[in-house]
């Protein structure tokens, strides 16, 4: 027997019925509210407000739970590389040799960009946000690839927009890096895996040969798994309700990008190494400010710790402290700012305060530390999140389309004037 809620209204009783997720979560379906009692829900922020039924990703933040389509991001991380877990988050299923052969190679083929997308990256100041940059080249292909706003195309046309953006996404995030030093802009390197592609893009110079270290490329592709998707979050929603209106996919994924590059959502790693260094502008005395951090009354706060979903350990953050402490002993940095990343994290790992609350380093913390040891600007840190969490944008806005959702409308209470005259 199918589970109701009651909610009474002027004496009236109405029911609403209780649907389960595969998982055990449970939620009351409101699609009918205003229908039956003239009454809307108010939830800023959508904290309690489940806005579509998905099959891509789980999250426990409770339990430190992370899957896509039912895989640990653990198992993941430790057996696949990013362009199998953008496959699996994209079309729903672990691929075949077969399969992700084929799918690495229809990526090769579309690395390059047509040269007139230069033009564009060209009117771009040098001291142009990177992220600013990469929403608009990802906005430019549904110019130089107009058949892609047509939201009746065929399976096969939809799928290669998808290839396309995958392929070409490396190439607009390294060409947005190169329009901000200053530098000639590199072409694609086919002969080369997708994360060292990318990496030579980045970093090669006109006048130097540039070999992929392997330790930076392994670390490189862990980071881009352990950001392929993450639930309803901000930029995830606003692909949907983007796309909802049967925008392209370019469109809606420029969306996501703009989404992204707020500081509450993709730049917490940004932030982490902003925080490092107003420490070290202190005088670098970790002590003082994890006693500044324990103080209810001081308005510091670490970033880095904790997560606002995950309520214990950031499982993400178990695997990239792993790939942070390889990269940084393989490149012997010596940075005072990484010293004191260290010292914050040893004592955060252990001091009872921080244990008691949860207050334990997060995948941004690591990946912050992982960018900054590889030369990456820190306003370069929100791009290379983009670039992970692309394949979770394609496969929320593939499975809103698939599933016919209708457009995106919230609705509101209205607080302002009542009628006056003219």
């Amino acid at each position: 027997m199918s589970q109701t809620a009651e909610i009474k209204v002027d004496g009236k009783t109405f029911e609403l019925p209780i649907i389960e997720g595969s998982e055990g979560e449970k939620a009351i379906d409101i699609s009918k509210l205003r229908a039956q009692t003239g009454l809307i829900t108010l939830d800023p922020g959508f904290k309690n407000t489940g806005s579509t039924q998905s099959a891509i990703t789980f999250l426990d933040g409770e339990k430190g739970i992370l899957r896509h389509r039912g895989y640990s991001i653990e198992d993941l991380a430790e057996k696949s590389s990013f362009l199998e877990v953008a496959y699996l988050t994209i079309y729903g299923n672990k691929p075949s040799a077969e399969e992700i052969k084929s799918f690495q190679d229809e990526i090769t083929k579309h690395t390059l960009v047509h040269e007139d997308i230069k033009k564009v990256l060209d009117g771009f100041p040098s001291n142009s946000h990177p992220m600013g940059v990469l929403s608009s080249l990802v906005t430019s292909l549904t110019a130089f690839y107009p058949e892609s706003l047509d939201p009746n195309r065929s399976k096969d046309a939809v799928n290669l927009s998808i290839i396309r953006i995958i392929a070409k996404m490396p190439t607009f995030a390294a060409w947005a890096y190169k329009n901000k030093m200053g530098h000639p802009a590199n072409y694609p390197d086919n002969s080369l895996n997708y994360g060292s592609n990318f990496l030579k893009m980045m970093f090669a110079l006109p006048t130097e040969k540039y070999d992929v270290d392997p330790v930076v490329a392994k670390a490189l592709d862990k980071l881009l798994i352990l950001h392929a998707d993450h639930e309803q979050n901000c930029s995830a929603s606003t692909v949907r309700i983007v796309g909802s209106s049967q925008a392209s996919l370019y469109a809606s994924i420029s969306a996501g990008i703009n989404a992204l590059w707020g500081p509450l959502h993709g730049g917490a790693n940004q932030a982490v190494i902003e925080m490092l260094e107003a420490i070290k502008a202190d005088g670098g005395d970790t002590s003082k400010y994890i006693e500044k951090a324990k103080d209810k009354n001081d308005p510091f706060r670490l970033m880095g710790f904790g997560h606002r979903v995950y309520k214990n350990f950031d499982p993400r953050a178990r695997i990239i402290k792993k790939a942070a402490d390889e990269v940084l002993e393989k490149l012997g940095v010596n940075d005072p700012i990484l010293d004191i990343a260290k010292g914050l994290e040893e004592v955060a790992l252990k001091d009872e305060y921080f244990v008691a609350r949860n207050l334990y380093p997060n995948v941004d913390f690591y990946s912050g530390i992982i960018y900054r040891a590889l030369g990456i600007p820190t306003e370069m840190f929100t791009v290379m999140f983009a670039l992970g969490r692309l394949p979770g944008w394609i496969a929320q806005w593939k499975e809103m389309r698939e599933n016919n959702e209708p457009i995106g409308r919230p609705r509101q209470i209205y607080t302002g004037s009542n009628h006056r005259d003219y």
